[in-house]
């Protein structure tokens, strides 16, 4: 199952994105690169007891351990899969190297059991890398009873150099029962936690209530 969003009601499912690639380890182990994790988002969603759903790379769990923990230990948090070391599943998927297809399955199911030793509130949610996914990867996906979830509402966050344009992105295309995708990786995402009050502040003017994805999905 694809679902892509939107549907009824006045929630809308916030979730993040925890990318993690070989080149951003290797940028994390020179230093040229302090985080790919962003705390101060996962503080203000803890601070104002907002509900979120976190698509976590297995790479990015094994190099922060202790803060999936602190997002499992949140009841309030939901946890899902977004493969293992972010690679595509087709080809030109932005600059993402390609998993080989006889890989694809193995990798999606071994994330799911990395994810499982943290508990909480564990999905069969999976995010496919950049939304890039074909029938092949589908067909890789169908032995492993997950629900792929791509989203109505891009924020372009990655890609901005300020955080104005991603409350934009997000506000303009938001409506009830959309799915938002953000990202927790600070370095690669650097001005979503400057966009994120702006961005639950212009939801409530809206009367939109963010929500995890399974609260939105089951409306």
């Amino acid at each position: 199952m694809v679902n892509h969003g939107p549907r009824t009601g006045d929630l809308v499912a916030l979730t993040f994105d925890a990318d993690m690639t070989d080149s951003m380890l290797a940028q994390l182990k020179s230093g040229r690169v302090k985080s790919y994790a962003n705390v101060r988002i996962i503080e203000m969603l803890e601070h104002d007891k907002i509900p979120a759903t976190f698509f976590l790379t297995g790479k990015w769990v094994q190099r922060y351990p202790e803060l999936t923990e602190r997002l499992a230990r949140n009841p309030r948090f939901e946890l899902a899969n977004h493969t293992y070391g972010h690679q595509a599943f087709t080809a030109d998927c932005y600059t993402l190297p390609r998993i080989p297809a006889a890989a694809m399955t193995e990798d999606v199911a071994k994330t799911f059991k990395i994810i499982e030793r943290y508990g909480g509130r564990q999905t069969r949610y999976f995010r496919f890398p950049g939304l890039c996914h074909d029938r092949a990867a589908l067909r890789a996906m169908s032995p492993l009873g997950l629900t792929v979830v791509d989203g109505d509402v891009v924020s372009g966050d990655p890609f901005a150099t300020d955080w104005r344009p991603i409350v934009n992105a997000v506000l303009k295309k938001v409506k009830p029962g959309s799915v938002i995708i953000l990202h927790v990786t600070e370095a690669n995402a650097r001005f979503t936690d400057e966009a994120l009050p702006h961005i639950l502040k212009g939801l409530a003017e809206r009367g939109l209530k963010p929500a995890t994805l399974s609260e939105v999905l089951a409306g």
